[in-house]
């Protein structure tokens, strides 16, 4: 090879070698504005990892809807389980789900239960309010019955077996326009745990303590407190079902004549079944509507220590005997339990997940809650449940404030709009010898008839074909539902044209810029990929055309037909062995056809 072809080699391996020298340095250049990029978006989750729950059915029929909504908009896979309270406590604790759903804490003091909290470090977010509501199977005279009112003591006596036949004197005290029947009162409990019946026994033990502790000791129960699994006495008219659906759907059967079950408001609406007006402090019958819920809830006594495990949990105490005309006694609200820790399978990609589902449903996820059969969260909850996401590991906290949270209750002025605007009862729901005909819950639009010697329709203050404007939302949204007890919310439809129920204005996300850093970095590998490829084959070249022109050397010849003992074929430089020339036949097997 001559100077000159030599130097030409030795200039193309020089700029091959300066350029990726090059490249080198400007990557241990942007090195540190790596590192640092990688230190601040640590926490931020990059991917959207699909989620897993378990708990309530008292909530599961909003969660449900927000888990549609979610995945029609933005394709964020959530799955809930609504297997129970207890046993979403319970899973959780265990690291089975990423987050459970509850309308209790753990530890919940007065109840029958230790339920200690878990070692995984967690928070409690609001989701929903709503009301405890009684659904319930009655007809008189082969017409079914819509406008029942009940008191406080009289529903204590009723869930403890005291009272057995809806005709007792006490039941028609609180209804003077209907003669009701003598049949027998079937309670239809929930026979798993529920926090639900924890919500129930909670009301019942703080206000008539009496009548459930001797119920309690009936049953053989040694502690009478707050309890999620309901006692049965052996004996009594008393049917345990399992899930809200259970419940529900059993007093919905046409065979279930003189059933009562507890439920969340949400599951009467889709079985298209009325709830019982329960007396409050005021002395007014109310049904657990969105409105009468959020003016319940401005009694409750909220835990605001941030450094307590117990932060944002609630004590109803103040709810049961709150002095509104307008209150519901039985209004409560559901917590999610959130890691906020990366421990176990929980992983920063879930937790983005998981922070923004949240979001949601704090915010737009509200918009649905009255047509969904709950009431949405007034600003404090909803603020500090923003406040609580944050501490999930991979969310991202640009997403999370009030001024851009489209939640319903939300005014100008931060003040609860639903609770200032919530009408007040009807005259016909007071207290006395009148009584509303006008239908509740899923039935809101059938009236029933005065039944009494002094009652008959139009007598009170409601007219055939009216419908209480409280409910009028509700009724309207429902008109053309399908009965459902499946313990999902489904069917739901506007009275207009039947469309369905879909997400509210969706959540603006801000779109998640590549860094600078990484453009350069994947700027740099491209190039890198390029040189590694293009150019050996470009310096063989170049090195070939640059050698001197001379005879080819011989070929020497191969010995490999020799070592084989081939013979000849019709190319004389290749040879087979005689074996492999001969062609194979195969023979039918007669067991073979």
């Amino acid at each position: 090879m001559s100077n000159s072809q030599s130097c030409v080699s030795r200039g193309i391996l020089r700029g091959f070698r300066t350029i990726v020298i090059v490249a080198l340095v400007a990557m241990i250049g942007s090195a540190p504005s790596l590192v640092a990029a990688s230190s601040a978006t640590a926490a931020i989750g990059t991917t959207y990892y699909p989620v897993a729950g378990a708990g309530s059915t008292w909530s599961a029929n909003a969660l449900q809807q927000w888990i549609r909504n979610v995945f029609d908009n933005y394709r964020w896979k959530v799955t809930f389980d609504d297997s129970g309270s207890s046993a979403g406590r319970q899973l959780f604790s265990q690291g089975t789900v990423d987050f459970g759903v509850s309308e209790i804490p753990y530890q919940l003091a007065g109840s029958d239960s230790p339920d200690p909290r878990p070692t995984r470090q967690f928070a409690y977010v609001p989701i929903v309010a709503g009301g405890t509501a009684f659904m319930y199977n009655l007809v008189i005279g082969g017409q079914r019955v819509t406008n029942l009112r009940l008191s406080g003591v009289v529903l204590a006596k009723i869930f403890t077996g005291v009272i057995t036949k809806w005709n007792d004197p006490a039941i028609a005290a609180d209804n003077p326009k209907l003669a009701l029947p003598g049949v027998g009162i079937v309670p239809v409990v929930r026979s798993d745990g529920s926090g639900t019946t924890a919500q129930l026994t909670s009301w019942m033990r703080a206000t008539y303590p009496a009548i459930w502790n001797a119920y309690c000791a009936k049953a053989g129960r040694a502690n009478c407190g707050i309890t999620s699994n309901y006692p049965i006495v052996s004996g009594t008219a008393f049917i345990g079902q399992q899930g809200s659906n259970g419940v529900a759907g059993f007093v919905a059967q046409s065979k279930s004549v003189g059933s009562i079950t507890y439920v969340e408001d949400s599951y009467a609406l889709n079985a298209r079944f009325p709830v019982a007006k329960v007396l409050n402090s005021a002395g007014y019958y109310t049904e657990p509507t969105a409105s009468n819920v959020a003016v319940s809830l401005l009694a409750a006594v909220i835990n605001k220590d941030s450094n307590s495990p117990d932060y944002l949990t609630a004590n109803l105490s103040g709810v049961y005997g709150n002095a509104d005309q307008r209150t519901y006694p039985l209004s409560s609200y559901s917590y999610m339990i959130v890691p906020t820790a990366l421990e176990g399978s929980f992983t920063e990609n879930k937790g983005l997940t998981l922070a923004d589902f949240a979001s949601y449903f704090l915010c737009e996820g509200q918009q649905q809650a009255e047509v969904l059969g709950y009431s949405p969260l007034p600003i404090n909850l909803a603020q500090a449940g923003l406040e609580q996401i944050q501490k999930i590991p991979g969310g991202n906290p640009k997403n999370k404030n009030v001024s851009s949270c489209n939640n319903p209750t939300f005014s100008p002025d931060g003040t609860n709009k639903v609770a200032n605007d919530a009408p007040q009862p009807q005259a016909c729901d007071k207290q006395g010898s009148d009584q509303c005909l006008t239908g509740t819950g899923g039935a809101a639009d059938v009236v029933t008839a005065g039944s009494s010697a002094t009652g008959g329709v139009g007598s009170t203050g409601a007219k055939a074909g009216s419908t209480a404007s409280a409910t009028s939302a509700t009724e309207a949204a429902l008109s053309t539902g399908a009965v459902s007890t499946s313990g999902e919310a489904v069917g739901l439809s506007s009275a207009s044209g039947g469309t369905p129920v879909i997400a509210g204005v969706p959540l603006n996300i801000p779109g998640r810029g590549i860094l600078v850093p990484t453009v350069l970095l994947m700027t740099l590998a491209a190039v890198g990929v390029l040189l590694v490829m293009l150019l050996p084959p470009i310096l063989a070249r170049r090195l070939s055309t640059a050698a001197p022109a001379g005879p080819r050397r011989a070929r020497r010849p191969s010995r490999i037909p020799e070592m084989f003992g081939a013979a000849e074929v019709k190319n004389p430089n290749v040879k087979v062995r005689d074996f492999f020339r001969k062609r194979g036949r195969a023979v039918l097997q007669r067991k073979d056809s």
